[in-house]
């Protein structure tokens, strides 16, 4: 068969059904045959970047391997911030890169591809000849599962029309398996364990498979702990009694309280990054046991007291075990008190700020959370904005949620909700950006939204300004007419593209959009016109 026909049985054998992309001259023929010929789906995005991001909310909501595929030279290229953000994400992403070809020296989209992709953390795999494409191809899936990372598959223009004979190559990687954990170390950390009398669980995005839950919270009960997650495992303990929420800066007072009350954490595919322990201070004075199947991972972050390697649901099996076998007494940490406690909370009261042509923006929020359905894909960009939709919007899982700060840019939350629509299709996709987010990276996406009949929904914080540069300015005393920007109205914006867009400047146009959505039929944009001058601080 020809390469070209290769490459899109291959991807079709390793289960493969979607790929993102943008077409051009190096792998518009490998797509067509993936359409055509294997079954499968190709996703046409508005630009590179858009493609690699909805492979990462594919990737995230999914579950599975994110493919997306790009040509050669400026396309390459227009991904590099993608990347970086899909590596820090963690997340197994496929790119299929073509290339131009080797004897082609004249060529002008020629650059060293492999010299573009080194810097962003990704890896790069060479196709070495056109009879090597199965074989290239499952390596470079290998990789991206085994290292949790994007690998980019570099593929010549000109293997495309060559003719091959195709040996299929079943996957060679190991399944995944349970660590377990060393016995002398789990000595250690049960006697840590048995001798705390205020502990804590705490869960990271390393313990959120339904096994993990079930296992934190049989060793929560055992010891008589409150349990809490990073931002990266939110929810995951929703609707239990001794649910804190989320540990470090988001943590709401009565978690923080608790947190500090405790003498002793034990965390589970945590980080323990400065954000979960803000800046180290909720583990000061501490006993900490930090369990992970990273070897790396427990120092990285925090000192710890012991550092237990091994499968988080395989661990908090074997602490459970160890504890009834000594008959170590749960503590009462977790009492009716604290549950009575934690059960009473709601966001204080604030004064709500919204004028005739403005709304506030906790009262937008607020009632997203409780309008929008609580099955929903969340998806938010960087902004302003951010703090406080991270501590009012929530999802019914971990997966749910897809996280799109990790290389500290805006605009990225388009492309993510695109990919999480179609790795999540049974749920609303839920998109909550800034203006300048949007306007960056969102507008062309948004019409990708349409052309695929996605069910999203994009809620615009609309403060016509880089809102955080615009606060800067206005701390020093200076004018920020620099930071500001006089868009168009989005609503009419959105509706030009194929889409449903509402423009709200008030509370009363905020109900009839909230309502509206009711009704959607394609994807909505609510345009929410906020004032940048009445933002609040984020612990406000």
């Amino acid at each position: 068969m020809l390469f070209h026909e290769a490459t899109a049985r291959a991807l079709s054998e390793h289960g493969v059904t979607t790929v993102f992309g943008v077409l051009g001259d190096a792998n518009l023929y490998a797509m067509d045959a993936f359409q055509r010929q294997a079954g499968g789906t190709f996703v046409s995005m508005a630009n590179e970047a858009g493609a690699v991001l909805a492979a990462n909310g594919y990737a995230r909501t999914s579950g599975h391997l994110g493919v997306a595929t790009v040509t050669h030279g400026p396309a390459l290229t227009n991904t590099v911030t993608a990347l970086v953000e899909s590596v820090r994400d963690r997340t197994p992403i496929l790119l299929i890169a073509g290339d131009t070809a080797v004897a082609d020296r004249e060529n002008f989209q020629n650059i060293s591809q492999r010299d573009v992709v080194m810097p962003t953390g990704a890896g790069f795999e060479q196709v070495r000849t056109p009879r090597t494409i199965a074989e290239d191809l499952t390596t470079a899936i290998r990789r991206a599962l085994l290292e949790r990372r994007p690998v980019v598959l570099n593929m010549p223009v000109d293997f495309q029309w060559e003719q091959v004979t195709y040996a299929p190559l079943s996957p060679t990687w190991p399944a995944a398996q349970a660590v377990r954990p060393d016995p002398e170390v789990m000595d250690r950390a049960v006697g840590i364990v048995a001798s705390a009398e205020r502990p804590v669980v705490l869960a990271g995005q390393g313990a959120v498979t339904p096994d993990a839950r079930t296992a934190l919270l049989r060793l929560a009960s055992r010891i008589g702990a409150p349990v809490a997650t990073t931002l990266r495992a939110r929810d995951l303990f929703r609707g239990e009694p001794y649910e804190l929420g989320i540990f470090g800066t988001l943590s709401d007072q009565s978690a923080l309280d608790t947190i500090t009350r405790s003498d002793c954490v034990v965390a589970f595919g945590a980080s323990l990054n400065k954000w979960t322990t803000v800046e180290g201070s909720l583990l000061k004075g501490k006993k900490l046991v930090h369990v992970d199947v990273d070897l790396l991972a427990p120092t990285r972050h925090s000192a710890v007291q012991v550092e237990v390697v091994g499968d988080a649901t395989a661990v908090a099996d074997a602490l459970v075990a160890w504890l009834d076998e000594a008959e170590v007494k749960p503590t009462g940490f977790a009492s009716p008190k604290l549950a009575e406690q934690l059960a009473g909370r709601t966001r204080h009261g604030f004064p709500d700020r919204g004028t005739d042509s403005t709304v506030d923006l906790r009262t937008a929020l607020m009632r997203l959370e409780s309008t929008f359905p609580e099955e929903r894909t969340l998806v938010l960009d960087g902004g302003r904005f951010i703090h406080h939709a991270l501590r009012i919007l929530r999802v019914p899982e971990p997966r749910a949620y897809v996280h799109t700060v990790n290389f500290g840019s805006i605009g990225l939350g388009m492309g993510n909700a695109v990919g999480a629509a179609f790795g999540m299709p049974g749920r609303p996709t839920l998109l909550v950006t800034g203006d300048g987010g949007f306007m960056l990276g969102g507008l062309a996406e948004f019409g990708s939204a349409v052309r695929h009949g996605l069910d999203l929904v994009v809620v615009v914080l609309n403060d016509g300004a880089y809102g955080a540069e615009h606060i800067q300015l206005r701390d020093k005393g200076m004018d920020p007419a620099i930071s500001t920007f006089a868009w168009p109205d989005l609503g009419p914006v959105a509706t030009a593209l194929g889409g449903q867009g509402l423009t709200v400047r008030n509370r009363a146009e905020l109900d009839e959009a909230l309502a509206a959505i009711e009704h959607r039929d394609r994807p909505v944009l609510v345009d929410v016109k906020i004032d940048p001058d009445a933002v609040p601080a984020p612990d406000h």
